[in-house]
């Protein structure tokens, strides 16, 4: 009976219409990640877990990751990407993610991070639009080592070991604002 129920669940899943999650793009190996305009979350926003002690992906930006805050010091706030919580806690207290923004005609990528609670970031350089681009987070004891064009640049971390229980963080718009258009952002997990 057991069997029976879970083929006939499997069944379902398989015809069904909604797809659970974001979808993926089907021409290619990428989810395409959607933030409607007006919203500061992906649609279909699932926080999948996360136990890996490295994360690596990479992404492409489209000409929709182009925007014009309505507030002008709006503009240097931080997007976030692709990243996880972690130390057992939610993603406000500790996590590593990398971040992004449209700012001075460039897309520029940030390490973003909460250790204990306090907000860092640090820049790391600009992406090109409509190219693929790699990105590695990896735990290391009581750092996060962020990998972006060959380069390694430490964060702190706030606790050692395993991440604990923790969750994939995907893209964010904002800061304060929302995102003013549809934005489009293409992630492939390695």
């Amino acid at each position: 009976m057991k069997r029976y129920l879970m083929a006939l669940t499997l069944l379902i899943s398989a015809v069904s219409c909604d797809w659970i999650g974001n979808t993926p793009s089907f021409g290619d190996d990428f989810i395409t990640y959607d933030i409607k305009a007006g919203n500061h979350e992906v649609e279909r926003n699932l926080n999948t877990l996360f136990s890996a002690s490295s994360m690596r992906f990479q992404a492409l930006f489209d000409s929709s990751c182009i925007y014009k805050t309505n507030v002008p010091e709006n503009q240097h706030d931080i997007n976030k990407l692709y990243g996880f919580s972690d130390c057992s806690s939610q993603h406000q207290n500790n996590s590593a993610r990398f971040g992004w923004n449209w700012r001075e005609g460039a897309l520029r990528i940030y390490a973003y991070i909460y250790v204990n609670g306090v907000r860092q970031e640090r820049e790391l350089g600009t992406a090109e639009l409509n190219e693929i681009t790699s990105f590695r987070i990896d735990i290391r004891e009581n750092t996060y080592v962020f990998t972006y064009h060959g380069i390694e640049t430490v964060m702190p971390r706030h606790c050692s070991g395993g991440v604990g229980v923790a969750y994939k963080l995907l893209p964010y718009f904002g800061g304060d604002e929302v995102a003013p258009h549809d934005i489009r952002i293409k992630i492939r997990s390695l």
